[in-house]
């Protein structure tokens, strides 16, 4: 029973404490004639993700999103979002950690990113958006990839 002790203390910990909105900023610069355009808005998106930790095993993860829509030369809107989550990481191997802070807590924020989004958008003025899932891990795999290359280049 002795040995079991020590294994139930270093479980792996990994509890979602708080997912909130940092920052949110809407614009429509083009507003009211916007409106009367038929066409469909070309979308440009970028996703940015950023971690650091707190204090000892409580880390901030954001997620940030920015969506540029225009119509022909004009902006249709601006939506630039950074949502938040507090994360209890402990116990995990060191090689574990910026995984589960690159993937894991990012796949759990994204759904709150993508309401987040969809409600200003349409509160805006505009149809709801709905983000396509994104895949946190091939971000993060393309990421390694490119520090590797830069790392592996001499400047």
């Amino acid at each position: 029973m002795t040995d079991q002790q020590p294994q139930q203390q270093a479980m792996p910990v990994f509890n979602i404490e708080k997912i909130y909105v940092k920052d949110l900023s809407v614009e429509v610069p083009n507003a009211p004639s916007i409106f009367l355009e038929r066409d469909q808005p070309q979308m440009d998106l970028q996703i940015n993700t950023q971690s650091a930790p707190i204090e000892e095993g409580i880390y901030q993860c954001i997620l940030s999103i920015t969506i540029s829509a225009k119509i022909k030369d004009k902006v249709a809107f601006m939506v630039e979002l950074q949502q938040g989550g507090i994360f209890r990481i402990q116990n995990l191997p060191p090689e574990a950690l910026e995984p589960a802070l690159a993937i894991g807590c990012p796949n759990i924020i994204f759904p709150y990113a993508r309401e987040a989004v969809s409600d200003a958008v349409l509160k805006a003025g505009f149809p709801p958006l709905m983000l396509q899932p994104v895949n946190f891990e091939v971000l993060y795999m393309q990421q390694q990839q490119q520090q590797a290359q830069a790392a592996g280049q001499p400047n």
